[in-house]
């Protein structure tokens, strides 16, 4: 007769005896019985029931039986460690199975270190327990949990002591270990001192080796695998491919997919998302494709790779389809789907993404959401929709890791709002590289260079390691502030001070700050004494820096250098242009102009957006599309009107077009899409409200001196971010050194 169903409460009789005559009478009756309730218990109640009746029956002094009863309490789906706890405390004589449980179970739970004290416990004199081969795998788990390296460490020798050093399992969980840690010479003595190493074992070297950065090892290893005819499991499987997918090894990929259906590897859903995953991030979206059409079963996981494929590939109407046939829509396929939009330059398709979700019921925004929103916040200077995200964070209580802290200052900063972002970094008590860097940038971007010049000294004393970029936004921040002498002496400790190797941006970056402040000499000597090739970018920043001062033949050279590594740089023939248009070489402007004509290239047309009410305007050069262009360009007439009655002069030197007549000149110049969106701002919003324009392109001299006085005639703040830095217009006065 069953004593109770698995869907109800445990019913139990109050006495030992079973009414029915048949129940258990004898001691090893009843632990046998008890047993069998135990296996038999569902839940925790039921647990708790029969716990109740072991104490009543005397089965509970029964070692195998008390042991039992806590390795459900402890290790069950329905465990409880504050139970469980409590059940081992009330066993008299735990016994080493005994500990290994709690051992195990703390190794598990939210605070793996109490199972180290549970195993100092265990050594004591009272217990007279001893580790065993079992012991020390949980043990090392723990270490591995909380990242200790010196905790490891101790264990291994610990396990060397007690002669268990070299067991297979324990080797393994070592190895997995100092993966954990870091220490990827430790994990490979260990693997290398294994006599008979298991599946396990190769695995774990080639997880580990994908995991900390190191998929050649990997894919090296897996090869040294099938040299000694070790049989690969699904799971190996899933690290090699996990390997090809970060060095974008398409050829070895489809190796191994071929090696698993010659080999009968079972293919899983984890190992089937594993190839599928390979495909999208090696750019094979037809093998993508076809394995996709032919998995029978799919969960979430399959659907977001696909569309993070198609997005990859930017077939994002594809990618919209894969999330429209989605079973269950969850975060994460919205997240990869914004996320794709941002990093591939689509801002304005992102948030219209975060706002059509924003609509659904149940999906909640995480911190992956945020982050690539706030990014695209940033790009197109939506600042509105900042302030709501940082408002959402704030309300909904939203964890600010060091990735939304950077992502909340990296947007205030570039959508002008420079004391709005300090006062989020001053907000945070732990500050990364990543936080250190963004508020550094975000000064550098307003021209605030001595500051975040101090910023950079400050990181260092708060023993924060500065990285690549830390040294490319204060390099730009002494750009723009002709700190000369700060940068280089900083990029010339870069490595022998912080063990940082400079990369061609920040080559770039130097000759940027060289060129600025008029030493073009020495900055072509820093070029030819690059220990690395120069690129465009380098040879990009000495023509700007030319244009700045005028330099025709040295521009002449750059202009030249760069068109050799990339011809179809359409800006440096539109800078070469407006060097010769200063000075007055139109001839060459003419024979450049028609050079690109005769190619097919043509200029980036400049573009201007504004934030209204949470909806970002665009503006063209000479735009017409907008549905308030007759307001704005009647309001752009009124402006140049009041402004020339100022004293206001068109600079012609900025038309690159021979134009012979000065009217038509004119009429260029008032074309730039940065008045137009200037203009929009005017008749749709009223002061104190900023301004706010992002541009494309450099602003150009003609518009800064005109944004200057319209700053002073219309009592506007006015705030326009172009291609390389802010400027702050205020009572017709900009607040930066040099607009250029």
């Amino acid at each position: 007769m069953a004593i109770f169903s698995t869907a109800q409460p445990l019913s139990l009789p109050r006495h030992p005896n079973f009414s029915n005559p048949n129940q258990p009478t004898t001691n090893n009756e009843r632990s046998r019985h008890t047993i069998s309730l135990i296996d038999r218990c569902a839940s925790l109640r039921q647990l708790k029931q029969t716990h109740g009746y072991m104490i009543r029956t005397g089965t509970f002094s029964d070692p195998y039986s008390a042991s039992k009863l806590f390795a459900i309490a402890a290790l069950s789906s329905f465990a409880s460690l504050e139970y469980a706890r409590k059940v081992f405390d009330e066993i008299p004589q735990p016994n080493s199975f005994t500990w290994n449980t709690l051992i195990r179970a703390y190794a598990s739970g939210p605070d793996p270190v109490r199972s180290i004290w549970a195993f100092l416990d265990m050594v004591s004199a009272e217990s007279q327990c001893y580790p065993n081969k079992y012991t020390f795998p949980f043990l090392i788990k723990a270490a591995a949990e909380v990242s200790s390296l010196s905790l490891g460490q101790s264990l291994h020798g610990m396990a060397i002591k007690s002669a268990v050093g070299c067991d297979v399992f324990v080797a393994n969980s070592l190895i997995h270990c100092y993966f954990s840690c870091g220490d990827l010479d430790s994990a490979c003595k260990v693997f290398t001192t294994i006599k008979e190493k298991d599946v396990v074992s190769w695995n774990s070297m080639i997880n580990g080796f994908v995991q900390k950065g190191s998929p050649d090892k990997a894919l090296e290893l897996f090869k040294k695998m099938e040299s000694e005819d070790v049989k690969a499991s699904h799971v190996t499987m899933v690290g090699v491919l996990s390997a090809c997918a970060k060095i974008r090894d398409l050829e070895f990929g489809r190796r191994v997919c071929s090696y698993i259906e010659e080999n009968r590897v079972n293919v899983n859903l984890t190992l089937a998302n594993a190839m599928l995953d390979m495909y999208t991030k090696c750019g094979s979206i037809e093998d993508a494709k076809r394995l996709f059409d032919a998995m029978e079963e799919k969960d979430n996981v399959t659907w977001t790779t696909m569309l993070d494929g198609y997005a990859i590939s930017e077939d994002y109407e594809a990618a919209r389809e894969v999330l429209n046939s989605m079973p269950k829509k969850d975060i994460v396929a919205w997240n990869a789907l914004i996320s794709a939009y941002e990093q591939n330059g689509k801002p304005n398709e992102a948030l219209l993404v975060f706002h059509e979700l924003q609509l659904q019921k149940n999906i909640k925004l995480n911190q992956i959401t945020l982050v690539s929103t706030l990014s695209a916040c940033a790009q197109v200077g939506a600042l509105e929709l900042g302030r709501w995200i940082h408002n959402y964070i704030k309300k909904n209580g939203i964890k600010m890791n060091f990735y939304v802290t950077s992502a909340l200052i990296h947007m205030y900063s570039k959508c002008g709002d420079l004391e709005k972002a300090r006062e989020v970094f001053n907000s945070v008590e732990k500050r990364d590289v990543f936080v250190w860097s963004a508020m550094i940038g975000g000064l550098a971007m307003h021209g605030c260079g001595n500051e975040a010049v101090d910023m950079f000294y400050k990181m260092q004393e708060a023993n924060v390691k500065p990285n690549g970029v830390t040294f490319t936004n204060v390099f730009c921040a002494c750009s723009h502030t002709g700190l000369v002498d700060e940068a280089e002496s900083l990029f010339y400790k870069m490595e022998s001070s912080y063990g940082i190797v400079p990369e061609d941006k920040h080559y770039a970056c130097i000759v940027d700050v060289l060129g600025r402040s008029g030493y073009l000499e020495k900055a072509v000597k820093f070029i030819q004494a690059m220990p690395i090739p120069p690129s465009t970018s380098v040879w990009g920043a000495l023509l700007g820096a030319c244009k700045i001062h005028a330099n025709l033949s040295l521009a002449e050279m750059a202009c030249t250098r760069l068109l050799e590594l990339e011809p179809r740089n359409d800006g440096a023939h539109v800078l070469l242009s407006n060097i010769y248009a200063k000075s007055g070489k139109w001839d060459n402007v003419s024979e450049l102009r028609k050079h690109m004509r005769v190619t097919g290239l043509k200029k980036e047309p400049g573009c201007s957006s504004i934030e209204i009410d949470g909806m970002i305007h665009e503006f063209l050069s000479g735009d017409n599309a907008h549905p308030m262009s007759e307001k704005v360009y009647g309001k752009l007439h009124e402006v140049m009107e009041k402004l020339k009655s100022n004293g206001y002069e068109p600079e012609m030197s900025q038309v690159l077009q021979i134009i012979e007549e000065e009217e038509m000149k004119e009429q260029s110049l008032n074309l730039h899409s940065e008045k137009l969106a200037i203009c929009y701002g005017l008749i749709s919003t009223e002061a104190p409200k900023a301004i706010r324009v992002i541009k494309n392109l450099r602003v150009c001299g003609d518009c800064h001196s005109v944004a200057k006085l319209i700053s002073q005639l219309y009592d506007r703040e006015i705030i326009v971010r172009d291609r390389y830095r802010f400027h702050h217009f205020r009572n017709g006065q900009c607040s930066c050194n040099d607009f250029w």
